[in-house]
């Protein structure tokens, strides 16, 4: 494995200094309120359980969770595909979910969806541990142009088709703190 060292404080000094802004603290706070309006239409009377997404949905489901004023359970899942590199790699299984999901709604939180090959194999277990329903709600969709074999059921932005981070997504391990979302301008970085 050829993972990148992390940045020191002048790097990631850099790294946000040559970003760009993409969706201010604002603009995301707005989204986040309008996911749980329709997250709670659609799932407030069916007791759901709530997978985060570690470690980028972190924050997204510390913001999100606290506006849903419905019963629900709360569980994460761990995946890994960019193991701090820019280029998503192959999915590996790192954490699968404690609970029992046979029967359950299930709503996975999940920071980005790009090419979905992600959400996708996490549909797939959790569909395969006997869930009733699968819901997904992405922070973030990039655009990519390309077909995705999945689509979220909810969607908080969208973004170009660059490296993002802040707001639980990082880069190079730095950066998840953000309030904002930006984007590399030049996706060597």
């Amino acid at each position: 494995m050829n993972e990148s060292p992390l940045l020191s404080y002048r790097q990631a000094e850099q790294i946000l200094m040559d970003a760009e802004l993409i969706h201010s603290a604002n603009v995301v706070m707005q989204a986040l309120q309008l996911m749980a309006d329709e997250i709670t239409q659609v799932l407030s009377q069916r007791h759901p359980l709530v997978l985060c997404v570690m470690n980028g949905a972190v924050v997204f489901a510390g913001q999100l969770l606290p506006k849903l004023l419905f019963p629900l359970d709360f569980d994460y899942l761990q995946v890994k595909r960019y193991d701090q590199q820019l280029q998503a790699g192959k999915v590996h299984w790192q954490v699968a979910p404690s609970e029992v999901l046979h029967g359950r709604t299930i709503l996975v939180i999940d920071d980005i969806l790009d090419a979905g090959l992600t959400l996708t194999a996490i549909r797939e277990k959790v569909l395969q541990q006997g869930a009733h329903a699968f819901y997904s709600a992405v922070l973030l969709e990039k655009q990519t142009g390309l077909p995705k074999p999945i689509q979220a059921d909810f969607v908080g932005l969208t973004v170009p088709d660059r490296y993002v981070f802040g707001f639980g997504m990082d880069i190079h391990g730095a950066w998840r703190n953000l309030p904002a979302i930006y984007a590399i301008k030049n996706d060597n970085q």
